[in-house]
């Protein structure tokens, strides 16, 4: 049977992002986006489960065993790190290894205009980092965060499930707790987090009311809070806030949204046609005058032409963006009217553009 230091090995050696680990099919590697076989036997019930025990702690095991899936962290090494999602399927055990590099990337690399750099520099709000699963909102968050770690000294309080990035103490003191192993929940984290003489607090995910609401008022209360949406572009991602809370809660969300919001990064991941790899498509909105003014009246179907017209901010909507990397040569036709949110626009806006 394949050894997982083996597996790890070789995904960290090719740069895949993710290896996938399911009975009946030999391990899977995803690189550069592409699923891809690999040459080995096929994957037996007692394989997955000694893979998934060789890297899993008995409390992660047992809330496999109990509640059918556990999510962690672990380090190969000091090559990489790994975030596991390990799972039961049709009574074996499976899993999914997404690999989170070591390096932490600057910000210019990642994609990002200089706009962005200002914003780490607020003494209070909230900064929101989008997208789908898998579009590299984590690298992101750990970027602007060693940015801050290294030329800030504050003190900075993260809340993940699992960790994924580890900040060691720069110019910062970072705290780092994790859901499950640390604090029970992000609600939880957060409540006390206010009590811990934080300047920066990172929320990984904002995945229910009670979080939403506690990282709001944290917002509000003169600390920078950084966190994380599944969804794609601004306006989508302030409906989203304001449809968690109830009926009668949402013109008083909308207000404090309008007061809090410093930004919103929403990114999508796209295979480059150039040469190897992925490259990231943005939308950024900041918050100004007007757009705080569209949030607070609830219209925020106006907020994505503020953007468009906002570019001396440092904005620009994701469909400009992906039009961008196309006519640089950069990423496929196809793959910019999937990922865009107006795509009839883009047609229009490409037709007549030969590449």
């Amino acid at each position: 049977m394949v050894e997982m230091d083996e597996l790890l090995d070789l995904v960290v050696t090719e740069g895949c992002s993710d290896l996938h680990l399911e009975v009946g099919v030999a391990p899977v590697i995803r690189l550069h986006g592409e699923m891809t076989q690999l040459d080995l036997p096929v994957l037996t019930p007692e394989d997955t489960e000694a893979l998934v025990k060789s890297i899993a702690s008995p409390r992660h095991l047992q809330q496999l065993a109990e509640d059918g899936g556990s999510d962690f962290g672990f380090a190969f090494g000091d090559r990489a790190r790994f975030r596991v999602s390990a799972f039961k399927q049709k009574g074996c055990i499976g899993a999914v290894l997404r690999q989170i590099p070591n390096e932490m990337m600057p910000l210019d690399k990642i994609g990002l205009p200089p706009s962005i750099k200002d914003l780490l520099y607020r003494p209070r709000g909230m900064i929101l980092v989008t997208g789908p699963t898998g579009s590299g909102k984590s690298t992101t968050l750990a970027s602007m965060i060693n940015v801050i770690n290294e030329e800030r000294a504050v003190h900075i309080i993260t809340v993940e499930d699992p960790i994924e990035f580890y900040h060691h103490h720069k110019k910062s003191v970072v705290i780092q707790r994790e859901v499950g192993a640390d604090v029970p929940s992000f609600s939880e984290a957060l409540r006390r987090a206010l009590r811990q003489d934080p300047d920066i607090i990172l929320v990984g995910e904002l995945r229910d009311l009670v979080t939403i609401e506690a990282a709001v008022t944290a917002a509000e209360t003169g600390h920078l809070v950084f966190g994380t949406l599944h969804t794609t572009g601004a306006a989508p991602t302030v409906d989203r806030i304001v449809d968690a809370f109830p009926t009668n809660q949402q013109p008083q969300i909308r207000t404090q949204l309008a007061a809090g919001l410093v930004g919103v990064i929403s990114q999508v991941l796209l295979p480059r046609i150039d040469k190897p790899g992925r490259v990231a498509a943005f939308e950024i909105m900041i918050t100004t005058p007007s757009i705080q003014a569209l949030i607070r009246d609830g219209k925020t179907f106006r907020i994505t032409s503020d953007i468009q017209t906002g570019a001396k901010y440092g904005m620009n909507t994701l469909d400009s963006h992906l039009v961008d990397l196309y006519r640089k040569g950069m990423v496929s036709y196809g793959e910019v009217i999937t990922k865009a949110q107006d795509p009839e626009g883009i047609v229009q806006t490409l037709a007549g553009t030969n590449i």
